[in-house]
């Protein structure tokens, strides 16, 4: 039995699970399984310049990105608060950009607007490529030739001029795949395939599928952030868990560079993301994005994805004041909530 996401969903227009979404999440874990993540938007960037242009628009080093190469990057506002997150797959002729469902259009405009006279051409690819994700152990396995996902870590607030390399702090590696590209990524591998094949190339692979609810929920216990999710209108880089892959911190000027440095050289952030256990709430009512996270009456945060895990059960993901201790004794709703302080 599939099951598709609720229409009115963020995530609506793939399967949400396959008839046993814990059975599912053991698969992702523990071997691989194949998930439609079709529903997210895809940018396309050719243009000689576009390597350079990127560079200075984003908070990534990307005058390097050659084919075969892939990493994430951030459009920050005036003011560092994370706007847009993608990740960026460089074939040779084009840059394909893939961002959250419904987050395409606003960097689009924002790409767009910032064309002047460079020479690129910045379009809504969308329609022409589709993502699907191996995810799991065995997910290397399908496509060989694919190197280790790398993510630098931060460097301390007073690190050298210099010492950090000229090059995107993440670094995926990337091959042809079936009229598309394969990314190895830290959960697995993503394959950006034609649209138009995508049914095709599920059916070569064989692969046992697992729905997006699987997904989230591996995602969630991996602590991996989410645009829209894990942000609000305030989020900065550090507090989302959004600095080690996305942000460099020895490159030239971008977009609300100012507070990212001086958060990280002055001082903490005001926020943090943590897992949190979540006790006494219902697999099937999981607290919805933006329920308040509170401490003796008083919100100290928010909550992020929601899910519950075939292991550690209800757990979400959370950004709190950076204040609140691990063992404070948290409110979600009417039940309690604790963080995980792995």
């Amino acid at each position: 039995m599939v099951e598709d996401l609720d229409p009115k969903s963020p995530d609506a227009g793939v399967p949400a699970h396959f008839g046993d979404p814990m059975r599912e999440q053991r698969l992702l874990e523990t071997a691989v399984g194949l998930v439609d993540r079709s529903n997210r938007d895809v940018i396309a960037v050719p243009g000689e310049e576009r390597a350079s242009w990127l560079h200075t628009l984003t908070t990534q080093h990307l005058t390097d990105l050659s084919k075969g190469e892939a990493s994430e990057l951030l459009v920050l506002s005036p003011n560092g608060h994370v706007e847009q997150h993608a990740f960026i797959t460089e074939d040779g002729e084009t840059a394909w950009l893939d961002t959250e469902p419904g987050a395409g259009a606003g960097l689009l405009k924002y790409l767009t607007m910032m064309r002047f006279f460079t020479k690129v051409e910045p379009r809504d690819a969308s329609s022409e490529l589709a993502v699907l994700s191996l995810v799991g152990p065995g997910a290397a396995d399908l496509v060989p030739g694919l190197a280790e996902p790398r993510v630098g870590a931060v460097p301390g607030p007073k690190f050298a001029a210099g010492s950090v390399p000229p090059e995107p702090t993440s670094l995926y590696s990337v091959r042809d795949f079936e009229g598309g590209l394969a990314r190895r990524v830290p959960l697995g591998v993503d394959l950006l395939v034609p649209r138009a094949a995508k049914t095709a190339v599920i059916e070569k692979l064989g692969v046992a599928r697992a729905g997006l609810w699987a997904y989230e929920a591996v995602r969630v216990a991996a602590r991996t952030p989410r645009l829209g999710w894990e942000t609000d209108h305030r989020t900065i880089p550090p507090e989302a868990g959004l600095l080690a892959a996305g942000v460099h911190l020895d490159k030239g000027c971008y977009r609300g560079q100012e507070t990212v440095a001086r958060v990280h050289h002055l001082g903490k952030p005001p926020r943090r993301l943590v897992l949190l256990h979540l006790d006494g709430i219902a697999s099937d009512h999981p607290p919805v994005q933006g329920t308040p996270v509170e401490l003796d009456g008083r919100a100290i945060g928010f909550i992020g994805t929601a899910v519950r895990h075939h292991e550690l059960g209800m757990i979400a993901l959370a950004v709190l004041k950076r204040n609140v201790a691990d063992d404070a004794r948290l409110i979600v709703g009417e039940s309690a909530a604790a963080v995980d302080p792995a």
